[in-house]
């Protein structure tokens, strides 16, 4: 008896029994408990830096006033704003061919603000995120172009407007840049970093496109299983709302990529990589200057004033944008053009042409002092920002058009003519081959200028496949070709 209340005694005051198993998951917890405070002190310690990059903290702070002197003699562009009242009033009083004029005018100085506000938001923001800022601000007009039509429900005009813009960014805007900056140089280079992302990027785009295609082309209305039995034709609703579905589908894909290539871009795994792109291996020297220039030299303008001054800029460059929009229908209808080709190249070079005036006004500038003055040195850093253009546009404008017109009730699909589809692909392939090795000089520039005028030409006269103009319309399927056996015209 006292052994057994021996025994019992020290089983009550001996210490708990703890198994190996429940001690290893408690140092594991503990481990990931301090891992997870490390990344939070971390991250917190990141955006501390990037506020004090953005706030300027401990560097001189630049005036309201000092801002608004810088702004207003930015350019002599800038006297172009005088263009804007009469721009307006012209839309509500005048003809249609002097709104265009005043409106084209008008959009000339906004532009060259767009580009200026995001070069000064570089100096706060960091050059990756500014670039990413500079690439926005200068689709702004595209874009606003795009949502005008389909507001509009000009659908089939919209997709040939998109594919427009796309090879124009891809051909002719970096073209004309490798050829005036590599006219003096043997060969300019481009950020091997980025190029590689570009290639994966830009080809994902362009075979989203393809994927719709090739799902049309295979569905052959010309077999019937019996010969009594009359083939039935594909261009019905129920088609047209399968290729809803699937842009719907494919939008929200594309967007998914885009935000995982921008986390990438400006984040990549590893140590101090987060918004240190010039830092990567093998990244130009030129690139690595201008980021030294950035954080040694004061900006010109404050981040606030920039910031309200771009806000302002972008209302009244939407406004002035629709009106030159509705304004340029009298070239279409008196100049008989096709709309094929008035999507693929007239728009597009029509809302580029304010960027494309700003920069040969720069290059005979340039010129002029380089045979009357000291010339300046060439750069070694190939101006490639085009095909981010080109790249955002497919990637995120695109699949935001297909959502928006989802909300809108505008059945946007990712259907286009099989044309479009062959000369986005070649554009896609031409410009991968051309920077595949990150450089670049006059000759591949030369090359992406001539196929773009290659595309020109033959858009002139393609008049545009009509069964997928038919799937592209606001109304059913089944009232376009009502309408259009009633007389009332096919659709454009």
């Amino acid at each position: 008896m006292l052994d057994e209340e021996k025994i019992i005694g020290e089983s009550l005051h001996s210490p708990p029994f703890v198994s190996p198993g429940t001690e290893s998951q408690k140092r594991r917890r503990l481990q990931d408990s301090i891992t997870q405070h490390l990344h939070l002190q971390e991250n917190k310690e990141e955006l501390v830096k990037y506020w004090d990059t953005f706030t300027r903290k401990g560097k001189r702070k630049i005036g309201v006033v000092e801002s608004l002197r810088a702004l207003v003699f930015s350019s002599w562009l800038n006297i172009f704003l005088l263009f804007i009242p009469p721009a307006w009033v012209s839309h509500w009083m005048w003809k249609d061919t002097t709104t265009f004029t005043l409106c084209f005018f008008a959009i000339i100085p906004l532009e060259r603000l767009f580009d200026y506000g995001g070069e000064q938001m570089a100096f706060y923001l960091g050059k990756d995120i500014g670039d990413l800022l500079m690439v926005t601000l200068n689709n702004a007009v595209e874009a606003t172009l795009a949502i005008i039509l389909l507001k509009k429900c000009e659908l089939t005009l919209l997709k040939s407007t998109i594919v427009g813009v796309v090879i124009l960014h891809l051909l002719l805007v970096p073209g004309t840049a490798f050829v005036t900056g590599g006219a003096r140089i043997i060969q300019q280079d481009l950020h091997p970093h980025l190029t590689q992302l570009n290639h994966s990027l830009m080809t994902l785009g362009v075979l989203s496109l393809l994927l719709p295609a090739a799902f049309f082309a295979a569905l052959d209305s010309s077999f019937s299983p019996s010969p009594t039995i009359p083939a039935e034709s594909i261009v019905t609703d129920a088609t047209k709302e399968t290729f809803l579905k699937m842009s719907r589908g494919l939008a929200v894909l594309l967007l998914v990529v885009y935000i995982c290539s921008r986390f990438y871009l400006h984040n990549p795994p590893g140590e101090d990589n987060a918004l240190n792109l010039h830092l990567a291996p093998l990244a130009p020297e030129a690139l690595k200057d201008h980021v030294e220039k950035l954080r040694t030299t004061d900006p010109e303008v404050s981040q606030w004033v920039c910031i309200a001054m771009l806000v302002i800029c972008l209302g009244l460059m939407a406004a002035t944008a629709e009106w030159l929009v509705e304004s340029i229908e009298f070239v279409r209808e008196e100049g008989k053009i096709e709309p094929e080709w008035f999507g693929l190249i007239l728009l597009p070079l029509v809302s580029f042409a304010a960027d494309g005036t700003v920069a040969v006004v720069y290059f005979v500038r340039y010129m002029f002092r380089h045979f009357f003055r000291e010339p300046t040195p060439p750069t070694t850093l190939a101006r490639g920002e085009a095909i981010d253009l080109s790249i955002q546009f497919t990637l995120f404008w695109m699949p935001f058009f297909v959502l928006l017109g989802w909300w809108t009730g505008k059945p946007l699909i990712l259907l286009f003519d099989l044309f479009e589809v062959a000369i986005i692909i070649g554009a896609c392939f031409i410009v991968n081959y051309v920077t595949a090795d990150s450089k670049t000089n006059w000759a591949e520039g030369a090359a992406m200028v001539s196929f773009y005028c290659m595309i020109a030409l033959c858009a002139w006269f393609y008049p545009g496949q009509r069964e997928i103009a038919y799937l592209s319309q606001c109304m059913s399927v089944l009232e376009a070709l009502a309408h259009s056996a009633a007389g009332g015209g096919g659709p454009e």
